[in-house]
């Protein structure tokens, strides 16, 4: 296996899909990914990351036409899959005068899935993570009753080609304060089931979220809702499609 003291030889592999013929080979940063024919109607699966944990299965086929699909999936499953919802920490704060509104982008973190593919079918085979501290939770709210969020520490972005290999995507985020006096946003939580992916290459993007914030009763919150990115990317397909769909939340402003 390569290490990262040779990078400059590395090439890792890009997303997409590929033909599960014979042998194939996936590399990704710290993690080799190793497919191999055993029988007519079987393959063996080899993964090995940085720290040397190796996972391996045993792959029966029904078909000579399989093929698997390498593709950024939502940061929900490392360690292990608790929650939809995201809990993204801002690198600098953003400060909305009254009844104003702002534009901007953010990395957002990704794991990566490995996808096998029978026709129209995609099952999920397997998962890694490129960036072990994106592996974080966080309690938004209450230890009684608050909500338990991955957590992860992200920059701000010029555009959606600030996506960074293996390990985050870039998501658009419109935030308008429709309150009389001026707010400061300096973390963002919502359900990131609702948010699709796409790739190209060895670059993602997720679709986009909505913040409005507004007086509800005597209580200023920010209600957050999911908006549909307009690109030409390959869609991904979805990791789990079990999740329960939240279509949007409410925050109170702190």
């Amino acid at each position: 296996m390569k290490t990262m003291s040779d990078a400059s030889e590395i090439t890792f592999s890009n997303y997409g899909i590929y033909d599960l013929g014979d042998n194939l080979e996936l590399l990704l940063p710290n993690t080799l990914i190793k497919f191999q024919r055993i029988s007519d109607n079987a393959f063996s699966y080899f993964r090995e990351n940085s720290e040397g944990q190796i996972i391996e299965k045993i792959i029966p086929v029904k078909s000579n036409d399989v093929k698997i699909e390498l593709v950024p999936i939502l940061p929900l499953n490392h360690p292990a899959k608790r929650t939809n919802y995201a809990f993204l920490k801002l690198d600098k704060e953003i400060h909305l005068g009254e009844n104003s509104a702002a534009s901007i982008f953010i990395q957002c973190p990704i794991e990566i899935g490995i996808f096998l593919i029978y026709g129209d079918s995609h099952e999920p085979l397997d998962w890694v993570t490129c960036n072990p501290l994106h592996s974080r939770f966080s309690l938004y709210g209450s230890p009684d009753t608050g909500t338990l969020c991955k957590y992860a520490e992200v920059s701000l972005a010029t555009d959606y080609n600030d996506s960074i290999s293996y390990v985050n995507g870039v998501m658009h985020i419109v935030i308008e304060n429709t309150l009389s006096s001026a707010q400061t946003i300096s973390k963002v939580i919502f359900p990131i089931t609702e948010n699709n992916l796409y790739y190209n290459d060895s670059k993602s993007i997720l679709d986009g979220i909505k913040i409005i914030m507004k007086k509800r009763a005597a209580v200023n919150i920010a209600e957050v809702k999911p908006t549909l990115v307009d690109t030409e990317w390959t869609p991904a397909p979805a990791w789990d499609k079990s999740v329960e769909s939240v279509h949007h939340m409410e925050m109170t402003l702190e």
